[in-house]
């Protein structure tokens, strides 16, 4: 990567053992939906699922657009569009033979309207306690039996979400119980369902009665519990940020640093530019707090995050590093490790957001056993020997 002042490293080798370890964990007779909504957290839609399609069933998005680009890029996986559309986007979901969520009847009712003579695969959501979207679940079998019976549309699954599977499993559990009430009089009335799911990657980890049908992991998938803590799939992050030095300078005590001089060097001091900023993705709330890794030690950033760079205090590193020389914004050098969770804690914010917030002017990585298989810029996707 010589070439590269920031980029992304994307290990698909890790991502296939973490999908592995996942089914392992939750059996051969249970499937898989992988979130790849938000480019896959970041990730690259595209490239993950080409990289996932033999391991997992069906890929979640959020949005048709989402769908159709993995439809372009020859993904054959059933794809679920997991969040609500809307009335007109239904002949474009008929187009590129995507699933639906349905949350309301008049959805389901306005598919006849809207995609004549043809028929949309259709999963209902059921709101037990997410308070966001689904069928209230005080009106869920009226509503289901109602959905089933619209024309055009085939019910293919039913499942909920949970808001708190990492943090009160109790709540989640109560969930779990009224949902399978739900379903089994559904089953009773001779509706089938279809595909039941409910498990997120918290659940998938820790709560076994929620594996149903099918599971739902999107951040374990990548490597990473949403509770920043250890997996019981022992899953590895997948993903490393990095970055290179493009200057280093010293200045004498009373210097100050970046805009709105809100640091001043309390002695003479060695600083560093890091060719990284909020243009890049990297929080602006950063600034004065974390660490990047240079020369395997930690060393702090100073002053405010721009838009393109980062200034990091280098006085006490033990040896002094120079232009070209690598900075680790996330992963590991040496015997240190940042995580997506440390950023995300500095900048007091969560993971999920620093890492769909990764900006696309930087370049992604993709390794095959050891090896760069793939490489995406702004440009497209190029030779990759271009990344070397």
């Amino acid at each position: 990567m010589k070439r590269l002042p920031t980029w992304l490293e994307i290990n698909l080798d890790t991502l296939d053992r973490n999908l592995e370890r996942i089914q392992t964990h939750i059996g051969p007779d249970t499937s898989m939906l992988l979130t790849v909504k938000a480019d896959a957290y970041g990730h690259g839609a595209v490239q993950v699922a080409r990289a996932a399609a033999s391991r997992v069933h069906m890929f979640g998005v959020a949005t048709v657009d989402e769908g159709a680009e993995l439809r372009e890029a020859g993904i054959k996986n059933e794809i679920l569009i997991l969040s609500p559309i809307l009335e007109t986007e239904i002949a474009a979901v008929a187009l590129h033979g995507l699933a639906i969520t349905i949350s309301s009847t008049d959805i389901a009712h306005a598919v006849a309207r809207e995609a004549p003579n043809q028929v949309i695969d259709a999963h209902v959501e059921v709101d037990t306690g997410m308070g966001r979207t689904g069928v209230a679940e005080e009106n869920a079998f009226e509503s289901i039996r109602e959905i089933a019976a619209a024309p055009g549309i085939r019910l293919r699954g039913v499942y909920t979400h949970f808001p708190v599977s990492d943090t009160d499993p109790a709540f989640t559990r109560e969930q779990i119980r009224r949902f399978r009430a739900l379903i089994e009089r559904l089953r009773a009335a001779g509706i089938d369902p279809g595909r039941v799911h409910s498990a997120n990657s918290a659940a998938v980890d820790g709560i076994a009665e929620a594996r149903m049908d099918m599971v739902r992991p999107g951040l374990l998938a990548y490597g990473l519990h949403p509770a920043g803590a250890l997996s019981a799939v022992d899953a590895v992050p997948i993903m490393s940020w990095k970055s290179r030095m493009v200057r280093v300078r010293k200045f004498p005590a009373g210097s100050s640093i970046s805009y709105a001089r809100s640091f001043v060097t309390a002695r003479e001091s060695l600083i560093g530019v890091v060719p990284v900023g909020y243009g890049h993705g990297y929080p602006f709330h950063l600034s004065g707090r974390g660490h990047m890794l240079v020369g395997g030690v930690r060393v702090p950033i100073i002053g405010r995050v721009t838009m393109d760079m980062t200034m990091v205090d280098l006085t006490d590193v033990p040896v002094p590093p120079r232009p070209g020389d690598e900075v680790v914004l996330v992963g590991t050098q040496g015997s240190e490790t940042l995580t997506f969770h440390d950023v995300a804690a500095w900048a007091d914010t969560i993971c999920y957001e620093v890492m769909c917030g990764i900006s696309k002017r930087v370049p992604r990585t993709y390794f095959r056993r050891g090896k760069v298989e793939t490489f995406k810029t702004l440009l497209g996707v190029l030779p990759n020997h271009v990344a070397v």
